[in-house]
């Protein structure tokens, strides 16, 4: 990505056509879902499950599922590949494209599963459409390869901003997720789009921190100790996470479509009746645990069970991802690991700092993308003062969970394709089988 060919008119133009599409879509997706749970009677997914009798808390996502399963045998009969794995091979290798159609139908199943109330996160098919956007954009106006792979990078950002509301982070998710590498030919129009998107979303949805501005106390230095210690545990949670939905959706892939999302959902239904909190991508509950809000048995019982019901819904093939998931998981971990300190420390922050904490230092684990965890915790609380206990924390956890599991949430899909994807200080290695290894700067 070091050479742009194309006239700068028609990239300039790609830009807009990227960051207009891909908020576009975010809120016409995240509008559309709240449409429905408010016609069925709720404000939210988590007040919709909690007000249906018991038999449709399972009977709703079920039928989620299955319409998703229809959707995937669809799309399945398209031979293109999806997932945010794939978008990330068309951007770094340029040996592929992103597939209009099969994104499109892709994110029209993870809404039908979304609208159900399975446990899924959202991200998955904003980030995709907004790599489609800048796919349609090469057709649309014939961009050169070298151009495209910019603009497809531009259109991943763009989806992350529409879907989280952090700019910084969005960047940064390219740079150390995608690219693996920050040159300026790439970094300034995904910075140019990344603003675009996130101002066209604001209009809309506005422009408050997601979860709101949280103001925790100040950190004393002696009390980043107790920080590095959310890293020590994130690192196995966040791996223990991958291993179960990989192990899940190895159980489920022996069942066929569209029955397989339809019993995943099922599944997750089922824990729907004693636990509606479930419902979702975990952005209500995350909200409560970050204002400390929720009771500890509570939070117990969503750090054992929500990874049990995202997995089943993931692991069964209902598209959707596990980013905001992962992000209740950490949070939970961190508010048990303050509760447990206060008990000996007293005096220390309180729990919702340890939350936050944990959310990142999870997502770090998974992603093995500290810098995009720290930056995207501060951008989704506003609480930038945390920015050394978040680095420190999400360090540490990206570090142990590549020792105990060296591939992340997205280099996995990589790796079942056949594709190693590594990176080194000699640049990015991507392995594609024992005896061939090509190097991408």
């Amino acid at each position: 990505m070091t050479e742009t060919r194309a006239p700068r008119w028609r990239l300039a133009l790609a830009l807009v056509v990227v960051a207009a599409g891909a908020a576009g879509f975010a809120i016409v997706f995240r509008e559309t879902l709240a449409l429905v749970w408010g016609v069925l009677g709720g404000s939210d997914v988590v007040s919709m499950i909690d007000g249906l009798p018991l038999w449709a808390r399972v009977a709703l996502p079920a039928a989620g599922g299955l319409a998703a399963g229809l959707v995937a045998l669809a799309a399945a009969r398209v031979r293109e590949g999806a997932g945010v794995g794939f978008v990330m091979e068309a951007i770094v290798l340029g040996n592929t494209r992103v597939p209009l159609t099969r994104s499109l139908l892709n994110a029209f199943g993870s809404w039908l599963a979304i609208a159900g109330g399975s446990s899924l996160g959202r991200e998955g098919p904003l980030i995709q459409i907004g790599a489609a956007s800048g796919e349609a954009a090469r057709r649309g106006l014939r961009l050169d390869d070298a151009t495209a792979r910019i603009v497809l990078a531009a259109g991943v950002a763009a989806g992350f901003a529409a879907a989280y509301n952090a700019p910084i982070a969005s960047i940064l998710f390219v740079v150390e997720v995608v690219t693996g590498v920050a040159v300026l030919e790439a970094v300034v129009p995904v910075a140019i789009t990344t603003v675009l998107a996130t101002v066209i979303t604001r209009l809309s949805l506005g422009g408050d921190p997601l979860y709101g501005i949280k103001t925790f106390s100040s950190i004393s230095l002696y009390e980043l100790a107790a920080f590095a210690g959310v890293g020590v545990i994130a690192a196995p949670l966040g791996v223990g996470f991958l291993r179960l939905v990989s192990f899940v959706e190895r159980g489920f892939a022996k069942l066929p479509l569209p029955a397989r999302p339809a019993i995943g959902a099922a599944v997750g239904g089922a824990m729907l009746c004693a636990l509606p909190l479930l419902a979702g991508n975990g952005f209500e509950p995350l909200g409560l645990l970050l204002d400390g809000k929720l009771a500890i048995a509570m939070v117990v019982w969503l750090l054992l069970v929500k990874p049990l019901a995202t997995a089943a819904a993931v692991g069964s093939g209902n598209p959707g991802g596990v980013f905001t998931p992962t992000l209740l998981l950490g949070a939970c971990a961190g508010t048990l690991f303050a509760v447990g300190l206060h008990e000996v420390f007293p005096s220390l922050s309180a729990p919702g700092a340890y939350a936050l904490v944990g959310l990142a230092a999870a997502l770090s684990a998974t992603t093995h993308a500290p810098l995009t965890a720290t930056v995207l915790a501060c951008e989704l609380s506003g609480d930038w003062a945390m920015v050394l206990p978040l680095l420190l924390a999400c360090g540490i956890a990206a570090g142990l969970a590549r020792k105990l599991y060296i591939d992340s949430v997205y280099t996995a899909e990589l790796t079942r394709r056949g594709l190693r994807w590594r990176l080194t200080l000699d640049g990015r290695r991507i392995v594609t089988d024992q005896r061939q290894t090509v190097d991408v700067i």
